[in-house]
């Protein structure tokens, strides 16, 4: 059974229709009770105190959705059991987000956010998702969960300048749904049209002006959460076997934030759990482009690579070969760019 365009469109609608009139609550609610990100440390890139929470309203939005499907569409019995195994585990990494939003500015240690995340991973391998191209299962497993609590962090830590860690997650999402489209994967097609929704719904506010809002933790940790289940259910090497890599192609700018920002604060002899400005994006701004313009950038580089992702699971073994190489060079060569720009 294949996904109805008409009903994606309606999961989409449904999504992003809750998260743009929720969003404005929420903040609201964020401004009478005082939940503020207040700039109080030089790895702060605002300047004013700002509403969070915004990731309630995107955390809504996707629920409702799902909650949709299974009450008011007439889907099989089991169709979408998969679905359920994302509203548990993402309900659980958006409560592990909250309350670590609550307690800012020093927020929960590192170490229980890994045990709760581990958790959430779990129930993604009880209900059947996990990688599938390794055996045996235990070592499947565990690169399953290495490849969920890392995605989760990774939206957490682009989530550092207005409308970047959103417009990822919408960019990875629409990749998603493009290669799960001709599978019967519905749980990946449903889930990625309501994330999509979503996260749109929720980004006119965050690049407001006059109505700035954070998703905070509750919204960076749970889409990350999302997209690393969403990543676990589609066919990817039905063509050729090198396709199964293509979700990294996805999720790459995130993925690459992550690793890039790891890697030179170990060089640096610093933790790579503690916050800096090392940041792709934030090079980019000290280079002279402005904030506006390095997010669509990233959009941009992001919607490339979903199109190698594309690429990848369609052509010859020997195309694909050559997509990733050709990737790895770019990769390679916007690295050495951006650790030569100084930051201070």
């Amino acid at each position: 059974m294949r996904a109805d365009v008409g009903l994606l469109i309606a999961s989409f609608a449904c999504a992003a229709t809750v998260s743009f009139f929720l969003t404005p609550l929420v903040r609201l609610v964020a401004l009478r009770f005082g939940f503020l990100d207040v700039p109080t440390s030089s790895v702060k890139t605002h300047k004013e105190p700002t509403p969070v929470f915004g990731g309630v309203a995107i955390w809504a939005g996707f629920m409702a959705t799902m909650l949709f499907l299974r009450f008011l569409t007439a889907f099989p019995p089991g169709t979408l059991y998969n679905l359920r195994a994302l509203m548990l585990g993402g309900t659980l990494v958006f409560i592990l987000g909250l309350v670590d939003d609550l307690k800012r500015p020093k927020g929960v240690d590192y170490k229980p956010k890994f045990m709760v995340q581990i958790l959430a991973c779990a129930l993604l391998i009880l209900f059947g998702l996990r990688v599938r191209f390794i055996q045996p299962a235990y070592v499947a497993a565990a690169v399953t969960t290495i490849w969920v609590v890392g995605l989760t962090n990774a939206f957490n830590i682009v989530d550092i300048m207005d409308g970047l860690s959103a417009s990822q997650a919408a960019t990875a999402a629409f990749g998603f749904l493009l290669i799960s489209m001709p599978s019967e994967e519905l749980y990946v097609n449903f889930a990625s049209a309501g994330l999509i929704g979503a996260v749109l719904g929720y980004l006119p506010w965050n690049i407001s002006r006059g109505h700035k809002i954070f998703m905070g933790d509750c919204g960076s940790l749970f889409i990350g959460f999302l997209l690393a289940g969403i990543s676990l259910g589609t066919r990817y090497s039905d063509v050729n076997d090198a396709g199964v890599f293509a979700p990294l192609l996805i999720l790459f700018v995130p993925a690459f934030d992550t690793l890039f920002v790891s890697i030179l604060r170990l060089n640096k002899g610093q933790s790579p759990f503690l916050g800096s400005r090392d940041h792709f994006a934030l090079r980019l701004e000290k280079m002279g482009f402005s904030r506006s313009r390095v997010v669509v950038m990233a959009a941009l580089a992001a919607g490339f690579m979903n199109f190698c992702a594309f690429l990848v699971t369609q052509l010859s073994l020997g195309g694909a070969v050559a997509v990733y190489v050709l990737v790895a060079v770019l990769v390679l060569w916007f690295g050495r760019v951006m650790a030569s720009v100084e930051m201070r």
